[in-house]
């Protein structure tokens, strides 16, 4: 009986499909926890952020670069985690 948490199409991958796979998704893991770290960094700049942008003359303002970055970042490696997650039905913990 086929396993029906499979999409139709991964239900009749050879062996070297199936592993390109787990590498896709493991990649995809992988920039979730990067990008839930480029969250955390982000958040902590926060803090600093506003006294950066009340403080620094003109446009020298290296606390907010840095926390435009960091968000920056996190959406960019968030989507593309999601994007090499899909499908997957299992939580994978390394």
């Amino acid at each position: 009986m086929a396993n029906t948490l499979l999409s139709p199409e991964e239900r009749n991958l050879n062996p070297d499909e199936v592993e390109l796979l787990d590498k896709r998704r493991r990649r995809g893991q992988l920039f979730l926890v990067i990008c839930l770290q480029c969250t955390v960094v982000s958040a902590l700049l926060t803090l600093w952020t506003g006294q950066d942008l009340t403080y620094s003359p003109g446009w020298v303002h290296p606390v907010a670069y840095w926390n435009f970055a960091t968000f920056t970042a996190a959406v960019v490696f968030g989507l593309a985690g999601l994007r090499l997650r899909r499908g997957s039905t299992e939580f994978i913990s390394y």
